[in-house]
């Protein structure tokens, strides 16, 4: 164990960084500029049933520190990722999480039982940012009773972790988060992108093909903050907290507010060893703070809630 290590369900973690789900590919994105073992974590870019060519170009428009996508969950399909993406990740000292996907139940609990079999994952993250198509394309992630069901389905089906990506884009976060923990989740992930929209003014049409996308960096993060604040407040799983993070201070400030890791998405697209940099920072910004390790900021902002 060091100042920066932290342990959650199924990850023993040398520091508490890891890339964001869809942001660092599966796992060859970026290959030349980090040494994976010294990530917290390895998160995979959301894998479903079949291989999906994704959305209408354009998909990506970046903003100022901040981005505009609408991927439309662009990936091989799941037996490619096992068969050909997976292989090149064994042998890291690092956990690799697999990111679920999917648009209806059964194909979420299919896909988590063929990655699960892969032998090479330490974890599941659930991505229930996705249309039910039985259900008139309603995002999963905004009904309490569908995410509590999904994530049971799921842990019948698998011996690993399972963590629930939460859409921001709901009335009352902690009722969805609270329902994930109900269903069995062992942590949760918050928060996913918040829905946006923007026009190019001289071809008056939409930046994205796909007309609205989610917003993601520096823009949201005050939003997951107070996202990860409270739903921290109401469940007893960890959070890996995320949306926006650009630096050691936004590591520490989404501890205080309740997370027990972070994940770092954007901010690679703008500064691609930016995680490199907020690892190297830690230790040196812990210092200046009185913060001896990870762990005890942990401790700390949970003691201060249960006296509180």
């Amino acid at each position: 164990m060091t100042r920066l290590s932290v342990s959650l369900p199924g990850l023993n973690m040398k520091n508490p960084v890891m890339p964001a789900s869809g942001t660092f590919g599966f796992g060859d994105m970026y290959h030349d500029l980090y040494d994976y073992d010294r990530l917290g974590a390895i998160v995979l870019k959301s894998t479903t049933r079949q291989a999906r060519i994704g959305n209408e170009d354009p998909k990506f428009h970046p903003l100022n520190h901040s981005a505009l996508n609408a991927v439309g969950l662009k990936n091989p399909g799941v037996e490619k990722v096992v068969s050909e993406k997976l292989p090149r990740l064994h042998g890291f000292s690092t956990p690799v999480i697999g990111s679920v996907a999917g648009e209806t139940e059964e194909e979420f609990v299919e896909v988590a039982d063929i990655l699960s079999k892969s032998g090479v994952l330490s974890a599941l993250e659930l991505n229930l940012s996705c249309p039910n198509v039985k259900e008139g394309g309603l995002t999963f992630g905004v009904d309490p009773s569908a995410v509590r069901r999904i994530t049971e389905k799921v842990k019948q089906v698998t011996s690993l972790p399972v963590y629930v990506k939460l859409t921001p884009n709901v009335t009352d976060i902690v009722t969805i988060a609270k329902a994930a923990e109900e269903g069995g989740a062992d942590g949760l992930s918050l928060i996913n992108t918040v829905l946006g929209m923007n026009f190019d003014t001289k071809t008056r049409k939409p930046v994205l093909g796909n007309v609205m996308g989610g917003l993601s960096g520096e823009s949201i993060f005050p939003i997951a903050v107070r996202m990860v604040y409270q739903v921290s407040r109401e469940v007893s799983v960890p959070i890996i907290g995320m949306g926006g993070i650009r630096s050691a201070d936004d590591v520490i400030q989404m501890f205080l507010a309740g997370a027990s890791a972070v994940a770092v998405g954007t901010a690679t697209y703008h500064n691609p060893v930016v995680m490199n940099e907020i690892i190297d920072a830690l230790p040196d910004r812990m210092a200046d703070l009185g913060i001896e390790s990870i762990e005890d900021l942990i401790r700390e902002v949970k003691e201060g809630r249960r006296l509180g």
